[in-house]
């Protein structure tokens, strides 16, 4: 026997796990004892909040999407998040962009690094939610695997890419004239599609070792582990409001993560041309900087790069005079 349940997004889900219950009976002696039967019950499915300003509110549209694993089982309720959603995210990410940008480049490669310690204890979870997403576990695992290094090497980074796109320029008058990078800001990120981890990370952590704040729109199909991941960055160092993520439909939140006008600059992972063109086109109202990376494999070696950081980075040149 089954039973049908009703989610809170008005959809149901049917479960077949046999649960032991007791019944009383009487035997010959007229005395009482218990039964074991076994009926059916449903699991109680896990909701997976979005993650604002470093705390896990609920979407404020209160709306939900059922994912189901590969077998079509129920494995969780995820949040729908909402135009609002992002606002919020906008507002905690401007907030705790100067404060994060004023922090020494050392002291963020050290927080990268204990990023990097708590997915290190939390590997089993994320490589079983990886699982529950259709990957196969070696597969998993070495996704875990890479993305844990990719955060090391982008703490690595910390203070040593300054010293490779910063520049003394010559000048002709008696001036000292010097080039360094500045954060742009607040940064929409739109994740790969195709990945529940590895993307997720290959985005955020260069915007976010340069100084930048973010909000990141996980992917639709697999955004288990990068619910975790929030989790991971609500108990690591990382001040709140650095990084928020969101998760939800691309096509509703897409137009709301190029058009915001305190967002400075928007990155868009996937080869959608009619999302890259709206972008780029909502994009242009305040001049922001549009980034595309359209690549399926973000587990090879030439998916992290200095360079990346230097996708969310402002060029500042400044004169002094020299001499008499």
């Amino acid at each position: 026997m089954s039973q049908t349940s009703k989610r809170k997004n008005g959809s149901t889900a049917t479960q077949s796990k046999p649960r032991t219950t007791t019944a009383r009976a009487e035997n010959g002696n007229g005395h009482a004892h218990l039964e074991e039967t076994t009926a059916e019950r449903l699991p109680v499915l896990k909701t997976y909040k979005i993650y604002i300003g470093g705390k896990f509110p609920r979407t404020e549209s209160g709306r939900y999407y059922l994912l189901k694993n590969a077998k079509g089982h129920a494995v969780a309720n995820i949040c729908l998040s909402s135009r609002k959603d992002f606002r919020e995210s906008v507002v905690a990410a401007r907030a705790a962009q100067s404060s994060w940008a004023g922090k020494s480049a050392y002291l963020r490669g050290q927080i990268l690094y204990r990023i990097a310690e708590m997915l290190e204890g939390r590997a089993a979870q994320f490589v079983e939610e990886l699982s529950v997403s259709g990957l196969a576990t070696s597969v998993a695992r070495l996704e875990v695997e890479k993305s844990i290094d990719r955060v090391l090497y982008y703490a690595g980074w910390a203070d040593k890419y300054q010293q490779i796109f910063s520049s003394v320029n010559p000048v002709a008058s008696s001036h000292f004239n010097f080039s360094l990078l500045e954060p742009t800001g607040v940064v929409a990120i739109l994740s790969p599609e195709e990945t529940g981890l590895i993307g997720l990370i290959s985005t955020i952590m260069p915007a976010i070792v340069g100084g930048n704040t973010c909000i990141a729109l996980a992917s639709t199909a697999k955004p288990l582990s990068a619910v975790t991941l929030a989790e991971v960055l609500a108990t690591s160092d990382l001040p709140g409001g650095v990084v928020n993520l969101l998760t939800g439909k691309r096509a509703e939140l897409l137009e709301h993560f190029a058009n915001h006008m305190d967002v400075n600059a928007t990155v868009y992972c996937g080869n959608d041309r009619e999302e890259l063109a709206t972008v780029r086109t909502k994009a242009a109202l305040n001049v922001k900087r549009a980034i595309s990376y359209d690549r399926e494999d973000w587990m090879s070696d030439d998916a992290h790069s200095p360079y990346f950081i230097l996708d969310t980075q402002e060029v500042k040149t400044t004169w002094h005079p020299v001499g008499v």
